[in-house]
């Protein structure tokens, strides 16, 4: 009974999970674009370099403090969700999202040789990829579904709906 009480919880968990992976896999490559575009390819040269000379520890930390700058952004953001400024608030809370999860790429690509190196951040690191993959597990049911019932293909109602709605169109721009 718990179970089926949790299952929606569990659902919407991964597809946020899901939709965070898909930010991380879909900013990554425009992140390597904008580096390729401007001076950030020896920025990322330096960082690399100096990277490599620091400790596994160390190299945590270089990972973690790019984060720190964007706590302010995603404060200004709540304020003016409190302050009832929705388009701003959303578009500065999504804009801080983006940047954060693009900076983290940024720098992971960098700092993953050296994170690895510790035994805990590897273990933390395939637990990560596995909860991604139960999620895709998750969810991918859900997905086929909605494509099923959005191509109308198959014998329930909602397939019958959507063709009596598509001959309906057809038959109004056929009259005009």
């Amino acid at each position: 009974m718990l179970r089926r009480l949790l299952q929606p919880f569990w659902v919407l968990l991964a597809i946020v999970f899901l939709i965070e992976a898909w930010l991380w896999d879909h900013l990554e490559p425009i992140v390597a674009r904008v580096v390729a575009a401007i001076p950030l390819r020896a920025f990322k040269q330096w960082l690399a370099e100096r990277v490599d000379s620091l400790s596994p520890a160390m190299t945590l930390i270089v990972f973690a403090v790019p984060i720190i700058p964007l706590f302010p952004l995603k404060l200004i953001g709540l304020w003016l969700l409190t302050h009832e400024y929705w388009l701003g608030a959303i578009s500065t809370i999504l804009f801080a999202k983006f940047l954060s999860v693009g900076v983290t790429a940024f720098i992971f690509d960098v700092t993953r040789p050296k994170l690895m190196e510790m035994p805990w951040f590897e273990a933390l690191y395939e637990f990560v990829m596995a909860m991604r993959a139960k999620a895709t597990a998750i969810v991918e049911p859900i997905k086929q579904r909605i494509r099923e019932i959005l191509r109308g293909n198959g014998d329930g109602w909602t397939a019958r709906t959507l063709r009596l709605i598509a001959r309906f169109r057809k038959s109004v721009h056929e009259a005009r």
